[in-house]
This record gives structure tokens, C-alpha cells and sequence, in this order.
């Protein structure tokens, strides 16, 4: 038997994720996007499960996730929330959203990073790195830079002349070209050889990942005002 990954009374970022899915999937059957998995979350699954010829079981395994378009990840732990950035914590909660992998089907969640940018995307394939940090920093109660552009981050809040956790980093792959290979996201550790961000659109998610420092040079770490 498949290993169950959520089933009734579980809560959190993965229950969001799968419901927001499952709201862009079962049509007539409204669902609301709490990150509480109650009867009306295993009602849509219900359904959903049926339309797709899957077991009627009401939990989520990782052959539905695989139904829905998507790929079956690890949780990882919690490292930045305590820090003391509110804009973290946030960040924290998204990890785990995901790119849809069905044909013209796309993760209404990132489709709600890029409405925090003047390029507006409505495709989640649109690289989103700069939509997910303005959708961050604007839901922490401060302004973004409304560009989908990762090197706008450059000018925004102020400089740090040393990495610090929380930081929003801006570096570039050092194989690109001048104005190509940026990439934003959220400072979580930086060794002599990496810098770890946590981020959207690395691999295709929301998630943490190491940058080593002889492919990516970083340009700025900023701060808010």
C-alpha cells in the first residue's frame, strides 16, 4: 500500500498546496484554500479521485499527487521562522509549491506571485524567482519592487555589506551573459564555497538550495527599510 502523505485533521503548506490544486480541478465544488484539511477537502478529493478512475479513498498518497501534476516531494524542516523576519516565515509556508506538469495547466498559487508584478504572467513556466519575493514582502507589510525582474532587487530596501539570514540575495550565474542568469531569493546560510537560498523557482518549487560560489556570483544582499 502506497504510504498515506495527507489525510483528514492533517494542516499546514502542504494541505494549501493540495487545495488550491484540487479548486483548479473539480469544477462545481467550492473549496476554500485554508491549509485545513476538513470533509470538504476530502470531499474534493473524493471527487476528484473518481472523475480520475483512482481509488475513492478521501487521503492523498503519492499516486494523487502524481494525478494532479505533481511531483512527490520531501517536507523539509523548519529553519528561518524563529529568526525574527516575519517576511521568512511567510516564505516558510509556501515551500513545497510547485510548478504544474500537465499540458496548459498551471499552479494558481504562482499565478498569484506574478499578479504582484507589472508583467502580470499567466503561465506558471514565466520564471516567477522576482514574483515570489514581491508576493513575500508585500504579504510582511512592506513594498516590493513590482518587477518580475530578479535584478531589480538590486535597488530596493538597502545594501548589506555582509550576508545575513532573512536578506534578500540577487546573484548571477557567472557563465551568462551581462543581463541574463539573475536569480532572487531569501539569504538562509552562506559558506566560503555556497550561499543557500530559499526561493521560488529553484527546480521548478518553492524550496531551499545551494548556489556554489564558483557558478553564481553574488551581486547584493539587501534589507528593508
Amino acid at each position: 500500500m502506497a504510504a498515506i502523505l495527507l489525510k483528514l485533521g492533517d494542516r499546514g503548506p502542504q494541505v494549501l498546496r493540495l487545495q488550491l490544486l484540487l479548486s483548479a480541478r473539480v469544477a462545481g465544488l467550492p473549496l476554500r484554500a485554508n491549509a485545513d484539511f476538513g470533509p470538504a477537502t476530502r470531499e474534493a478529493i473524493v471527487a476528484f479521485q473518481r472523475a480520475r478512475g483512482l481509488p475513492p479513498t478521501g487521503f492523498v498518497d503519492p499516486r494523487m499527487w502524481a494525478a494532479l501534476g505533481q511531483r512527490v516531494w520531501r517536507w523539509l524542516p523548519r529553519v528561518l521562522a524563529t529568526s525574527g523576519t516575519n517576511w521568512l516565515a511567510i516564505a516558510e509556508e509556501e515551500l513545497g509549491i510547485h510548478e504544474d506538469s500537465l499540458p496548459d495547466q498551471h499552479n494558481r498559487r504562482i499565478l498569484e506571485y506574478h499578479q504582484t508584478t507589472g508583467l502580470k504572467a499567466t503561465t506558471d513556466e514565466t520564471p516567477w524567482c522576482s514574483a515570489f519575493v514581491n508576493w513575500v514582502v508585500i504579504k510582511a507589510g512592506y513594498s516590493g519592487t513590482r518587477s518580475a525582474a530578479a535584478k531589480s532587487w538590486l535597488e530596493w530596501g538597502h545594501h548589506l555589506t555582509e550576508p545575513r539570514a532573512g536578506a534578500v540575495a540577487v546573484i548571477k550565474r557567472v557563465s551568462a551573459s551581462a543581463d541574463a542568469g539573475f536569480h532572487v531569493g531569501f539569504t538562509v546560510s552562506c559558506s566560503t564555497t555556497a550561499l543557500r537560498l530559499l526561493g521560488g523557482n529553484q527546480s521548478d518549487q518553492v524550496k531551499y538550495s545551494n548556489f556554489p560560489l564558483k557558478s553564481y556570483e553574488v551581486k547584493g544582499y539587501r534589507w528593508p527599510r
